[in-house]
């Protein structure tokens, strides 16, 4: 079901290379078009399907495939998340398999397993834009039916396709980043089994032809690269379990935790304007105020932080510039 051809791009981080892969088949949609035409006439209730088939032809089939022409220098990842070196090991391992090869990239499906607020699905955006593709979040915690990922039959009133068939139909690569967030939040009361499509999608072989409920035509989801969430295993099914590679994502200790807040300091000082204003290097007492808070804490406090600095028009942040922990109230709340 591929098909490729060398195109001419740069993505950052020595991965420029990239080709085209079919993720459909025309041909499968032409036929239900057909079908749907001259048994439904122009019926309301199929708009949406119509709708559907109309716009996959549209766009056609072909969409970008990630293809690494090396192994990008990662050392910038290790050290902005230093609790992720074994996720970050797989992910290196795959990519160096992949270059100077017709292969495209394929990686492991993993499950990042910690208590909240480790920055697991800050991992999975920083893995997309190293490999140059997208990422799509799949909250499993707000699920509250089975068909959000494979899409719902269209005999059912409000019925549209799953995410899996919008993130390869309606983005631009055949790989992107699909990232199954809370994946243990699954709801056990809901009519489908919300983890139901995933035994097919996390399989190689069977995601080649990978059916969406709603629209019914077979779609190469085989590239798809999942990275799953979750705080505790054991409400996950083993056979979900058995399809991944499963790391263990401990908090950060005191002392990484204190680099992943110098490193964000410096990244959000170096993303703005204003952040030229201030010392380039955040001060030791600062670091130790932030080193106690979790990581997806720390880029809303400094940027708070930031702000009430420059309210006081100092050229440094201070300890007192920081939200107060479990206040829940920040000292005011300019740029946040």
């Amino acid at each position: 079901m591929s098909s490729s051809r060398s195109l001419v791009a740069t993505p950052p981080m020595g991965l420029p290379i990239a080709h085209m892969r079919t993720v459909f088949q025309p041909e499968d949609v032409e036929r239900k078009l057909a079908r749907l035409q001259q048994a439904a006439g122009s019926e309301r209730e199929h708009e949406i399907l119509r709708n559907t088939w109309q716009r996959m032809l549209e766009r056609g089939p072909q969409r970008f495939a990630v293809k690494p022409s090396g192994v990008p220098d990662m050392a910038p990842l290790y050290e902005l998340m230093p609790n992720f070196g074994e996720a970050l090991d797989d992910v290196k391992r795959h990519v160096a398999l992949s270059q100077d090869s017709r292969d495209s990239l394929e990686v492991t499906p993993m499950l990042l397993l910690g208590p909240p607020g480790v920055g697991k699905t800050h991992f999975a955006r920083q893995i997309a834009e190293l490999l140059g593709t997208s990422m799509n979040l799949v909250p499993m915690s707000s699920m509250t039916a089975g068909w959000l990922l494979s899409g719902s039959s269209s005999q059912w009133k409000g019925a549209r396709p799953g995410k899996v068939f919008e993130a390869l139909i309606e983005g631009q690569y055949a790989n992107p980043v699909i990232v199954v967030d809370e994946i243990d939040k699954a709801s056990a009361d809901a009519q489908y089994d919300p983890l139901g499509a995933l035994y097919s999608l996390l399989e190689h072989d069977t995601a080649q032809h990978f059916i969406d409920e709603f629209a019914e035509v077979p779609i190469d989801a085989s590239q798809v690269i999942w990275v799953t969430t979750a705080n505790d295993e054991r409400a996950i099914p083993e056979p979900i379990l058995n399809r991944m590679n499963v790391y263990e994502i401990q908090a950060p200790s005191p002392e990484a935790a204190r680099k992943i807040a110098a490193n964000l300091y410096r990244s959000i000082r170096a993303e703005h304007d204003w952040g030229q204003r201030f010392a380039p290097e955040p001060a030791a007492d600062v670091l130790d105020a932030l080193s106690a808070m979790p990581p997806r804490e720390m880029r809303r406090a400094i940027v708070t932080a930031f702000g009430n600095a420059r309210l006081d028009e100092r050229d440094a942040v201070e300890p007192d510039d920081l939200p107060r922990q479990g206040s829940g109230k920040t000292r005011i709340g300019f740029l946040q």
